[in-house]
């Protein structure tokens, strides 16, 4: 897992982006202002004097890269705010979110009943911001020169509970027969859930003799270095560690296809292409006028800053809807658990439970 740290996040650039919506702001007070985006649409933002304070993040490892850019980026013109980014798992993060702990939680897989539950207890209340696209990949080492491509049918024979599967042989019959060396997601980890319900068919069923960690890293480090292991984790960790990692095609029944940000964006990298959420403390977005301009801040950038960081930005239309939901103080969510096969254009247009 990564070191959860509390610490003031360094305003080395990590994009080229020109942070225009904050510049030369003297008004005192709030004020607001209207940008017109790339695709044409237009985002709420929010200039002010310069601010200071603290925002706290959390949350998944997969969408720790997305906090960290945002964070860092924003604190070039508010260099007073001080973030505290840190990366404890969708589910470790949702923990802390529910217990007051948190003003932002990243998670790669939409928030779960239970947790919502626990929000409640402490009259926690969320608005709900997907932010990304991210496409599951299944990564090998690069000296495997036979696992071009898998079925989604080969992989749960893979990684089904209780899986015979102990050679790459038990897999294919012209594959080697060494043992296979297997990496994935924790069991804290939203990528984990989003993995065995795409794969297997259900939210948290797996065999149980793999390598897992929450920390993508740790799992990179795994792959890199076993020539017959197998594993899975998010697209940015495949493209910052390509020198020293293999994609595997996957095949849902109409050929193999790679996870790119083109095949991310359109769909056609399936099942595994999901998106990537920010939860949002609604008591922070009242109170804390720095958390209220840092979410304007990230709805405006997004189709800038996302793809710096390995991932695939969301129509326009998606993030308009995320600026309303904001504008509105929306709470709860729009999203059932690891769907599948609908646009997050029409998840987003659904009723939310709060």
């Amino acid at each position: 897992m990564v070191d959860q740290r509390l610490r003031k996040i360094s305003f080395a650039s990590l994009v080229a982006a020109t942070v225009a919506i904050f510049v030369a702001g003297c008004n005192s007070g709030d004020s607001s202002s209207t940008e017109k985006t790339e695709g044409g649409t237009n985002a709420t933002t929010t200039t002010a004097e310069k601010l200071s304070g603290s925002i706290s993040i959390d949350g998944s490892s997969t969408v720790f890269p997305i906090s960290e850019a945002f964070s860092e980026e924003f604190g070039k013109d508010q260099s007073a705010v001080k973030f505290a980014v840190a990366s404890s798992g969708t589910g470790g993060g949702f923990k802390k979110f529910a217990a007051g702990e948190l003003d932002i939680t990243g998670a790669s897989r939409p928030i779960e009943a239970s947790e919502i539950e626990a929000a409640k207890k402490n009259n926690i209340e969320f608005v709900e911001l997907p932010i990304a696209f991210d496409g599951l990949s299944v990564i090998v080492n690069p000296k495997n020169s036979f696992a071009e491509t898998l079925t989604v049918a080969e992989l749960k024979k893979i990684w089904e509970p209780n899986s015979k599967v102990k050679t790459w042989k038990d897999v294919r019959s012209d594959f080697p027969a060494e043992p296979i060396k297997l990496y994935g997601a924790g069991t804290d980890s939203g990528t984990f859930d989003y993995f065995t319900k795409a794969i297997v068919g259900k939210e948290k069923s797996s065999r149980t003799d793999y390598q897992a960690s929450e920390d993508d890293n740790v799992l990179v480090q795994g792959v890199s270095g076993d020539e017959f292991s197998l594993g899975y984790f998010g697209y940015a960790y495949y493209e910052q560690n390509q020198d020293k990692l293999k994609l595997v095609k996957v095949d849902a029944g109409k050929g193999g296809i790679a996870p790119s940000p083109e095949t991310i964006a359109d769909g056609t990298y399936a099942p595994l292409s999901r998106p990537l959420f920010l939860y949002i403390n609604k008591k922070s977005l009242d109170d804390k006028p720095e958390v209220k301009a840092f979410v304007a801040f990230l709805l405006a950038k997004a189709k800038e800053i996302v793809p710096t960081t390995g991932y695939v930005q969301l129509p326009d239309e998606a993030y308009t809807i995320a600026q309303e939901r904001v504008d509105k103080k929306v709470v709860g969510t729009s999203f059932q658990g690891a769907e599948t096969g609908i646009t997050i254009t029409d998840l987003l247009k659904r009723e939310t439970v709060k």
